[in-house]
């Protein structure tokens, strides 16, 4: 089973609704053969950090919210995000332009560490206040989940994975996809939002029972005629 992750590393629902879907797989009995992918997206490609301000006043001029519905917006957040034991710091979290940590991420999933890199990015903004736009950040961030720091360097001094990265969000777009996160399983079921645990085991049961009942590929072969055709045990001609 495959399953596609949208999400961003500022958004806070993302990392509740990865960690309520991560609980939903941990107790899924076939977790073994679920391919979970990450896929970029950006809440808002102009972000940028405001030393001066903080996390609060960063958004609310951002979003033309009163300042104390925003302190009230986050308190209930970082409630949420405690339920599934996650700790968000909203009073030295700091606002980042994220698109050179989703190149960084595509080069650990070319090293087989994307869902770590994931993880760590996550934490790294919401709990430790980490500045995620920060090159260097991003390198140490990226060492320690195993990437090689020369080669995170090549990549956020070029343009590499810029196009990868595009290609995410092009791809939402065509999706129709107008928030995350946004889940896609087996490139047929879409769970929009950070959804609580049961809904996703219950997406998992289906999309793997429906895996189990119908064949990969449908035949478009008329009247399911095998016409020249090879198996382990020799060719025919009907």
């Amino acid at each position: 089973m495959k399953v596609e992750i949208w999400s961003d590393y500022i958004c806070p629902f993302c990392y509740i609704g990865k960690r309520r879907f991560e609980h939903a797989l941990e107790k899924f009995s076939h977790r073994d053969n679920v391919a979970v992918q990450f896929r970029s997206y950006q809440l808002d490609p102009t972000a940028r950090h405001i030393p001066e301000k903080n996390f609060a006043e960063t958004f609310s001029e951002l979003k033309g919210m009163p300042l104390e519905q925003v302190y009230t917006m986050n308190e209930q957040m970082a409630d949420q995000a405690k339920e599934v034991g996650l700790t968000y710091h909203f009073d030295t979290m700091k606002y980042s332009n994220t698109f050179d940590a989703h190149r960084i991420t595509k080069l650990a999933a070319a090293n087989g560490k994307e869902a770590a890199l994931a993880e760590r990015f996550f934490h790294a903004y919401f709990t430790d206040s980490e500045l995620l736009s920060d090159k260097e950040t991003l390198i140490r961030l990226a060492a320690e989940i195993g990437l090689d720091q020369e080669e995170a360097k090549d990549v956020l001094d070029g343009g590499k994975f810029r196009s990868k990265v595009n290609e995410d969000i092009e791809l939402a777009k065509q999706l129709g996809v107008e928030g995350v996160p946004f889940f896609v399983f087996n490139e047929k079921y879409a769970v929009s939002g950070a959804q609580p645990e049961a809904t996703f085991t219950q997406v998992l049961e289906k999309v793997w029972q429906e895996e189990q009942e119908q064949p990969i590929l449908q035949s478009l072969t008329p009247n399911e005629k095998k016409t020249s055709y090879c198996t382990g045990d020799g060719c025919e001609n009907e």
